[in-house]
């Protein structure tokens, strides 16, 4: 890569957002790791990202807040680079069946999952247009596809992203932006290590492959989509779920 390029990726200290973060540092990028609560683990991934000789620095901020992405923005800008690629990965889930599900519930998913990637993305998109050169890759999830009992806070977050992510494609295609979505299926990270075995049993049984997937299979898809192969993709929905969705 002739290029220097920053990534920013939200959510970046552990599972696969810290591996979306190494797999960028791997390929070359200065890589920004956002992070919320786990300072110690973010510093740990940008250790392990120096080690291939780029630079990478932790930066603390709540991305589902407007005021404290602007500050992130700026500030990632004033110790690396503009951001050139934007993985919006961070999210979270507040799990409940619909008539129990508690407004505050609702609002904090869609704030962390959805807010999140309108706020990060608009205060992207401005310094990508100018270059005419840009990535943008937002992570949803197969929910978003087919949705889950007991997610409707986090299915319709996760398919707002995809709506949202065409249509900003369609907006700057011919500012050399392209915009991509990723849709993990279920993947061995802490949020699915709490699952009891006979859940894990049923989920397996989903899965044509018969396996759960591993962060790097989903970082490995972000690489492509934040690199100069994938430039004449945009507006697409790559599912990574083991054939999970393939109906």
């Amino acid at each position: 890569m002739t290029v220097r390029r920053v990534a920013l990726v939200t959510g970046g200290s552990r599972g696969i957002g810290s591996a979306v973060a190494l797999e960028l540092g791997r390929r070359g990028f200065d890589v920004a790791v956002n992070y919320n609560n786990s300072a110690a683990a973010a510093q740990e991934v940008c250790d392990r990202i120096a080690a291939f000789g780029v630079c990478a620095r932790p930066f603390k901020a709540d991305v589902g807040d407007l005021s404290q992405v602007e500050v992130l923005f700026r500030q990632v800008e004033a110790e690396l680079a503009p951001v050139s690629v934007l993985v919006n990965n961070a999210g979270i889930t507040r799990d409940n069946l619909l008539m129990r599900m508690k407004t505050e519930e609702w609002d904090r998913v869609l704030a962390a999952n959805l807010n999140s990637v309108f706020y990060c993305t608009r205060e992207a998109i401005r310094g990508m247009a100018k270059a005419r050169w840009g990535r943008i890759v937002s992570l949803a999830s197969v929910v978003a596809l087919i949705g889950n009992v007991g997610q409707a806070n986090y299915s319709a977050s996760k398919a707002g992203i995809i709506g949202f992510s065409k249509s900003v494609a369609r907006e700057y295609a011919s500012r050399g932006v392209t915009v991509n979505v990723v849709a993990p299926g279920f993947i061995e990270t802490d949020m699915t290590g709490v699952l009891k075995e006979n859940v894990k049993e049923a989920l397996l049984k989903q899965i044509p492959m018969g396996r759960m997937g591993a962060p790097e299979d989903v970082a490995r898809a972000v690489a492509f989509f934040a690199s100069d192969e994938s430039a004449y993709l945009t507006g697409q929905v790559l599912a990574i779920d083991g054939g999970m969705t393939m109906c």
